[in-house]
């Protein structure tokens, strides 16, 4: 298939401050691994993001912004309307530096030390470190074990459930049915729900991503960003709905009074107009290409380890590998294989609170995603004698 931007021209991030290329040796034990691991894309922005930045910076002046402005709030809401089918009210939204800077201040709000945070596991390794960072207890659940999330819910000291909507980084995207049956177990035991929507524009063809808007009672928020999807976490800033209009003043409060945050960055606000504005296409063109990069992980791993049975994740561009069915249940053995002997980098599963699985990023040119898998089999079929 052919597609209108190019993808498999390999951009050279090194040099750049990148914390996957340049930053691999501050998870890693041995320099210049080719890296597979956070999870942000080798891949340029789309060019009417990029054209936009450059129109911003040659104005020249960059003071004070405002993020409550109609281009901001119509292209976010517009967005949320065609994509989503979803209606926002712009007077629900709120504005902050991260999806987990705004993660961390909900948890201020809505608890206190040593309370119950429910989180569905593997778990994203930003929520755990936010989680107890701010000296709550983290409570871990499986992802679909709906006995042991009402359980958990129901516990003495729990006090919210932070969904991850899609899943990371096993990549589930929740059905209707799935989330009306989440809202409701938080209904009935009064927890208020946070969801992290930020791989939603990357959900897959045949799977559908629904808003929390959809399903939140009581006090509940949706927090998000187009970073994400249209690959420009350096820019920083994420904006989320808040649906109790008290906990979307405090929220405020907080973040532009008490942490003098009220100000934007605005390449930001300009890089989100451009994405939701004008660059669709770019975003139904990259979540082709890596999806193409997940199906060719599922081929290869298919033909070269048939006992692991793995298939592409619903959402997103990581592959969530489980070793486990050909017997490798810790990571140590494999890591070794991986960085000593294939030199690359990919995250072992125990950062996220699962050993013997991997999260292989995809997020970039074909030949790369075959290099990590290549290595990947390799690795593995020496450890396993296959």
């Amino acid at each position: 298939m052919a597609y209108p931007y190019d993808f498999d021209t390999a951009v050279d991030r090194r040099g750049t401050w990148s914390v996957q290329w340049d930053g691999v040796a501050d998870r890693f034990p041995v320099p210049g691994l080719l890296p597979f691991t956070i999870s942000d894309m080798d891949f340029p922005v789309a060019p009417a993001v990029r054209d936009a930045l450059l129109r911003r910076v040659g104005h020249g002046v960059f003071g004070y912004t405002d993020w409550r402005n109609d281009d901001f709030l119509g292209a976010v809401t517009d967005w949320f309307a065609r994509r989503h089918g979803t209606r926002i009210d712009p007077g629900s939204l709120v504005y902050a530096p991260s999806v987990l800077s705004q993660v961390s201040q909900l948890l201020r709000m809505w608890t206190e030390p040593g309370d119950g945070v429910v989180v569905h596991t593997p778990v994203y390794d930003g929520f755990r470190k936010a989680v107890e960072g701010l000296g709550r207890e983290l409570r871990g659940v499986g992802v679909r074990d709906w006995e042991a999330l009402e359980r958990e819910l129901a516990r003495p000291g729990a006090r919210v459930l932070l969904l991850c909507s899609p899943h990371n980084p096993t990549g589930t995207v929740w059905t209707d049915t799935e989330l009306t049956r989440t809202a409701a177990l938080a209904d009935r035991y009064g927890i208020p729900v946070i969801s992290d929507e930020i791989h939603a524009d990357l959900t897959h063809e045949g799977h559908v991503h629904r808003p929390w808007t959809h399903y939140g009672r009581g006090r509940w928020a949706l927090v998000t960003s187009g970073s994400k999807a249209f690959n420009f976490p350096a820019l920083t800033g994420s904006y989320g709905v808040i649906g109790d209009p008290a906990d979307r003043t405090e929220f405020l409060r907080r973040t532009e009074n008490g942490e003098g945050l009220a100000s934007p960055a605005v390449l930001s606000l300009t890089a989100h107009i451009a994405a939701y504005r004008e660059s669709a296409g770019w975003l139904d063109a990259v979540r082709a290409y890596t999806y193409g990069n997940l199906r060719l992980v599922e081929e290869r791993l298919g033909a070269e380890l048939p006992g692991l049975g793995w298939r592409a994740p619903d959402a997103g561009y990581l592959a969530w590998i489980d070793l486990r069915p050909l017997g490798l249940t810790g990571d140590d053995a494999l890591q070794r294989e991986l960085v000593e002997r294939e030199r690359v980098a990919v995250m072992p599963g125990g950062t996220y609170g699962a050993p013997g699985f991997l999260r292989l990023n995809v997020g970039c040119p074909r030949s790369k995603a075959l290099t990590g898998t290549d290595a990947v089999v390799r690795a593995v079929r020496r450890l396993t004698g296959r």
